[in-house]
């Protein structure tokens, strides 16, 4: 049994790794095709972002994709063009892990694999197939 009293929430460091972790466990083919993808964990959006999509609390969004996905042309910057960029957001993560029953590595890497989908272009059939192969543990294309 987990004590849990001696148990704290991952730190931004160790949320981190997590998503380190994750995005190792995605199919080698897959994470290819994320060179360049710059994934970023942030413990909140920031209020510009919050406003630019509507939300009224940080709490509403889990995770972002920001850039220009390959679904749209970018394949490679441009002069002056930031890179692609994903932010998992740890606070709403946590809260949303604390209401249902996944675990917490299955819900971040729920959330990188939607947010890497946007930058693909992804339908959501594609990838639940993805984090199912990332839950396997498939790394077998690495």
């Amino acid at each position: 049994m987990t004590d849990w009293a001696a148990l704290q929430a991952p730190s931004l460091g160790e949320f981190e790794r997590l998503a380190e972790t994750a995005f190792r466990r995605l199919p080698g083919a897959f994470r290819r095709l994320c060179e360049g993808v710059v994934i970023r964990v942030e413990d909140f959006p920031d209020d510009e972002t919050l406003n630019a999509m509507g939300f009224e609390s940080p709490f509403d969004l889990l995770g972002l994709f920001r850039g220009v996905g390959l679904a749209q042309g970018g394949a490679s910057l441009m002069t002056g063009q930031f890179p692609n960029m994903i932010w998992l957001y740890r606070r709403p993560i946590l809260d949303y892990w604390a209401e249902h029953e996944e675990t917490l590595g299955a819900l971040v890497t729920h959330v990188l694999v939607h947010e890497i989908g946007h930058h693909f272009g992804l339908s959501d059939h594609v990838m639940a197939g993805i984090e199912a192969a990332a839950e396997a543990g498939d790394e077998a294309t690495a």
